[in-house]
């Protein structure tokens, strides 16, 4: 599996990430759905397979299944992307402690803001920002920025100084993204020429495009403003299509 760096932290990744939230929230997703040890054992086998990136956050539920699957790994061979939810910069404050002694580790690789949807939203949440930052300047976390569900606010990432990574959503079908592909391909540039990394989401368009799977990730391995991407994955058949396909792309 090919490793990236990203350019404006230096954190490394694998080129595709195993998500861990399909259909994920209040708790849940597909992936803790197939069972505690099930999903446990699925990470430990991508991992061996040289998959380094592991997405999830607080509402998936997921977290405790990515400890268990850490444990007897190099924490520094793995990159920890995590979500929250809250806009509540007191909240967040308090709630990083607590991500460090779930995962058993001194930092977060990256912390994102989770569902962004409003295109005020650098205003309006100027709170919980800091607190991202305040994490970051203290080591706790690695990567600051926000993971993105509307096209509006996609659009203020390139301006805004203190992103690190953005998590957006883009397919070649137009399938449960923010707009149309042909309007978010040149804002993911925007953002990319501005120095920040971009991390892909939906590439299959949450499993709506699983029949063609090929076509998805050949799209999202040659956009040049991507630089990895997360998929999410429930069997052992599919992690090791999904491997084969990216190592196909990525070696041409």
């Amino acid at each position: 599996m090919q490793i990236v760096t990203l350019r404006r932290t230096g954190i490394k990744l694998s080129r595709m990430g195993f998500g861990t939230g399909t259909h994920g929230w209040n708790g849940s997703s597909e992936q803790t759905r197939i069972g505690h040890q099930k999903l446990v054992d699925l990470l430990k086998l991508a991992y061996k397979h040289g998959i380094t990136f592991l997405e999830t956050a607080e509402g998936y539920g997921s977290h405790p299944h990515i400890a268990d699957a850490l444990k007897g790994i190099d924490r520094a061979s793995v990159t920890i992307l995590t979500k929250t939810f809250s806009r509540d910069a007191d909240y967040i404050r308090e709630n990083i402690p607590n991500f460090l002694k779930l995962f058993n580790t001194d930092y977060i690789d990256i912390l994102l803001m989770h569902c962004i949807s409003e295109p005020d939203w650098l205003s309006k949440y100027s709170g919980a920002i800091d607190a991202l930052k305040e994490a970051k300047d203290k080591g706790l976390v690695k990567g600051i920025g926000m993971s993105c569900h509307d096209l509006g606010a996609l659009k203020t990432v390139a301006s805004a100084d203190w992103i690190d990574v953005v998590l957006a959503r883009i397919n070649y079908n137009d399938t449960n993204m923010d707009a149309k592909t042909i309007e978010v391909v040149p804002v993911l540039k925007d953002i990319h020429d501005a120095g920040k990394d971009v991390l892909a989401m939906k590439v299959i368009g949450q499993g709506k495009l699983n029949s063609d799977v090929r076509t998805c990730f050949k799209f999202a391995l040659n956009l040049p403003y991507v630089d990895a991407m997360t998929v999410g994955m429930t069997s052992e058949e599919q992690l090791m299509e999904n491997i084969a396909l990216v190592n196909e792309f990525t070696a041409i």
